[in-house]
């Protein structure tokens, strides 16, 4: 047996749930209407007719009308006016004999009180068969068919008598209703009273109001069907789709056939959908980073280890003190480059996880390049071999050169290639920055009067743990560029090497797209 608290129904059966529960109570409210409608109708009939009953009392009181047949006929034909609009009006006397009857003597109260209204017909019906103005001797109602006496009998020995009592009958297809009251003069109870009036207008009412709200129903029901299949095609299946596209990521089992479908969207499936995947591409981009990062660094580490190892056998067997102490400064010189590669390696690893939960703005490149430059000015390394930053800006003061990053990121990319510069650039010495803005492009170019690349090494020296440097300028672990050229990379730029036309210092272009809003 499943346990209902474990059971986890999908979206749409949701929907379809709470909507069968909405669709049930409001069916259910449907049918205590329909209940209450028809005695609501009759209630009103009843209303009008106490009214009738209780001024005719009051007539046959206020006239001293005596309970016999030939005054109650007398007093019918004279005081017709209080019997306008009913069908039928009987007296009986206590013995339940009848006195008085409408019918027998010929009455039609409409005969002399014409009634103004609209009669409804339903399709297959005649006027006739729904004409309220029909009396119900046309219609075939008398004793025979319609036993009052019963009723009244029943009356007498009922608690409700000395007050109005109100019954329906349907009989021959058409409904009538009765009221029937005890006249009681003088405490003295001289018969009854019974009115009754041909009601097909409730009937009609009644099945007006069903037919409304079955119709109602079951265009909400349709409703819900068109809405269900809907959301379902539109919203459902591609929330599903994207869960089972998590759980293959999970399982490293990446399929985007699932939301290859979704990612032209323009509503907020198509946003997810473009985001989760721009996030997975990113996920495995930076375990492929990692993984190779973490191939290169072993295959890095390996040759100093392994020097560091043959240092460390060969000292164990050396007694020469010359000999010890070259192989203790071997040994001093990998240790250092192991220290060097795992800091630099760890360093740039903090980088790219701070890069992307970085926010990126808009940025004032000459601001940023002004304020490295300066610090780079004040700098000892610089000042020692008396190295000169200069700083070229070909741009109008009223478009600056604008880009969409983050504004340290690209203070460490113009820091490490100053750095490089330097390193590499003979004293006296000068370095030239050039910013330049043109078809929507800004260009940052880092010149120096250094040796420059050599050709045959231009396409390797932005490869990671590159590093072709002579050791007079000092030695790296081959991370500076890779950083820079993925810092660039983050930001929609590029980044390319090459030496002057004289063959004397390198020179570094760098394109960012330019941010113009």
């Amino acid at each position: 047996m499943i346990n209902f608290l474990e059971y986890k129904p999908s979206l749409l059966k949701k929907f379809l749930l709470i909507n069968s529960v909405i669709f049930l109570g409001i069916g259910l409210l449907t049918v205590f209407y329909l209940l209450a409608v028809e005695p609501s109708l009759i209630k009103k009939k009843s209303l009008k007719h106490i009214q009738i009953i209780d001024n005719t009392i009051n007539h046959i009181e206020r006239l001293d009308i005596s309970f016999e047949k030939n005054e109650i006929n007398k007093f019918l034909l004279s005081t017709r006016f209080l019997f306008q609009n009913l069908d039928r009006v009987q007296f009986f006397d206590n013995d339940l004999n009848l006195i008085g009857d409408t019918d027998i003597l010929d009455l039609d109260p409409r005969s002399f009180s014409k009634k103004l209204g609209v009669t409804e017909v339903r399709i297959g019906e005649t006027e006739t068969d729904l004409n309220s103005d029909q009396s119900l001797k046309d219609i075939g109602v008398n004793e025979k068919n319609f036993k009052i006496e019963n009723i009244i009998s029943q009356y007498k020995v009922s608690k409700n008598f000395g007050s109005h009592h109100t019954i329906n009958n349907k009989i021959n297809n058409n409904y009538i209703v009765s009221t029937i009251k005890n006249v009681e003069i003088n405490e003295k109870n001289l018969g009854f009273l019974v009115i009754s009036e041909l009601s097909n207008e409730i009937i009609i009412a009644v099945e007006e109001r069903k037919n409304f709200i079955l119709r109602t129903l079951l265009v909400f029901a349709l409703l819900i069907l068109i809405f269900s299949i809907f959301l379902n095609k539109y919203f459902i299946r591609p929330i599903k789709s994207l869960v089972d596209y998590t759980k293959s990521i999970k399982n490293k089992d990446l399929k985007t056939n699932g939301i290859t479908n979704f990612l032209k969207r323009k509503d907020e499936v198509g946003h997810l959908s473009r985001s989760l995947n721009d996030m997975t591409q990113d996920l495995y981009n930076r375990i492929n980073i990692a993984e190779n990062f973490s191939t290169d660094l072993a295959h890095e580490i390996r040759n100093p280890l392994a020097s560091l190892k043959g240092a460390s056998d060969l000292l164990d067997i050396t007694n020469e003190p010359e000999k010890r102490s070259k192989l203790l400064e071997i040994i001093s010189h990998d240790v250092q480059r192991i220290e060097r590669l795992i800091t630099d390696y760890s360093q740039m690893l903090k980088d790219e996880a701070a890069l992307s939960r970085e926010k990126m703005k808009k940025i004032d490149v000459v601001s940023i390049v002004k304020s490295v430059i300066d610090d780079f000015n004040n700098d000892l390394p610089g000042r020692k071999k008396n190295i000169r930053i200069k700083l070229n800006v070909v741009s109008d003061e009223k478009t600056k050169p604008n880009i969409l990053g983050v504004g340290n990121r690209v203070e460490q990319v113009l820091a490490n290639l100053l750095d490089n510069s330097i390193s590499f650039s003979p004293p006296n010495s000068e370095i030239k920055v050039s910013i330049n803005s043109e078809n929507k492009i800004v260009k940052l170019i880092v010149e120096d009067q250094g040796p420059g690349f050599k050709e045959k090494n231009i396409e390797q020296i932005f490869k990671r743990f590159y590093s072709n440097r002579p050791e007079k300028f000092g030695e790296h672990t081959g991370l500076g560029l890779n950083i820079v050229k993925n810092i660039i990379e983050l930001h929609g730029g590029t980044i390319n090497a090459s030496n002057n036309n004289k063959d004397i210092g390198a020179k570094i272009d760098i394109n960012f797209p330019e941010y113009s809003i």
